[in-house]
């Protein structure tokens, strides 16, 4: 996820892809989170991709944000 380009367009896009994961995971979470035999490592796991994926996409939009001089 590192290797992007600076272009707003493909960073837009690595946006959406990383949008759709993150809402996979979170329905993926919430039906595990039904079953009382979940795996709860597994549970964390997935709990913890999708805190990153969001960190990432926080990342990826403040870059399409233009600097501003003050």
């Amino acid at each position: 996820m590192s290797n992007y380009s600076n272009d707003p367009g493909e960073i837009a896009n690595l946006i959406a892809e990383l949008r759709e994961e993150h809402r996979d995971l979170d329905e993926a979470i919430a039906r595990l989170v039904e079953d009382p035999s979940v795996d709860q490592l597994r549970l964390t796991r997935l709990k913890k991709r999708k805190l990153k994926l969001k960190d990432w996409i926080a990342y990826l939009e403040s870059q399409l944000i233009p600097d501003l001089d003050a």
